[in-house]
């Protein structure tokens, strides 16, 4: 078995790096930067996901084909992601909302098809989703509609009914990274519900990185995965 996790060098994904090496589970992982994480089964590669035609030009390689070799079970994580740009749809610059929709769809959906080629026996795809992809927040039109296509995804994917091929959209709950953070940064004029993350922290509410990953990565691993394309961590017992 081995996994492809993007976004590992931080947070959520540096958490689920670390759980899935702990499992003796290889590990691909694809960030902008190295995560400072030494194991003998973690391989790096530094590439901005954003950046769509750098990501092609690496999947058309034999990169992922390489490391794949002989896996009888392939794992996708899509894990990388941005919260930007937010605020109203005057307050949205162009340019951020293609990368934002660059990095939360492009590149999942890009990654997502290139591992549908590969020749491995049993593909698992799952894509960390978020409760913003079923509920509209005002100031998060691009990450709601983001997270809503990924979604969406899962549900078409499902109903591909490839042999050997599962995928869930998981939401994974509010969990303590620093994305959490750069939203209670945010004016109160650009995210209204900004306060409520705020509370979130003060209370005591957030997940923590290392306690979500293992939820996710038992969820990927059990045997009902994909039974549902899109779910909640929440509501897992």
């Amino acid at each position: 078995m081995k996994a492809v996790l993007t976004g590992h060098s931080k947070g959520l994904g540096a958490a689920l790096a670390r759980d899935l090496l702990g499992r003796g589970i290889a590990v691909l992982g694809l960030a902008r930067s190295a995560s400072g994480l030494s194991h003998p089964l973690l391989t790096e590669v530094t590439i901005d996901l954003g950046d769509t035609g750098a990501l092609a030009r690496w999947l058309a390689g034999d990169a992922l084909g390489s490391y794949l070799q002989g896996a009888g079970c392939a794992l996708l994580l899509n894990n990388a992601g941005t919260v930007q740009p937010v605020g109203s749809l005057a307050d949205q610059d162009p340019a951020a909302v293609a990368a934002s929709v660059g990095l939360n769809v492009a590149a999942p959906m890009m990654l997502a098809a290139a591992l549908a080629r590969m020749p491995v026996a049993e593909k698992r795809i799952l894509h960390v989703s978020s409760g913003a992809g079923s509920s509209a927040y005002p100031g998060w039109s691009v990450y709601c509609a983001t997270k809503a296509a990924l979604d969406h995804h899962a549900r078409a994917v499902a109903l591909d009914a490839v042999k050997g091929m599962r995928i869930c959209s998981l939401a994974p709950g509010v969990v303590d990274t620093g994305m959490q953070a750069e939203i209670r940064a945010t004016p109160a004029s650009r995210f209204p519900n900004r306060e409520r993350f705020v509370e979130l922290k003060r209370s005591g509410q957030l997940s923590s990185p290392a306690d979500c990953a293992l939820g996710v990565v038992n969820y990927l691993l059990a045997d009902r995965f994909g039974e549902r394309p899109v779910d909640d961590l929440r509501h897992q017992v």
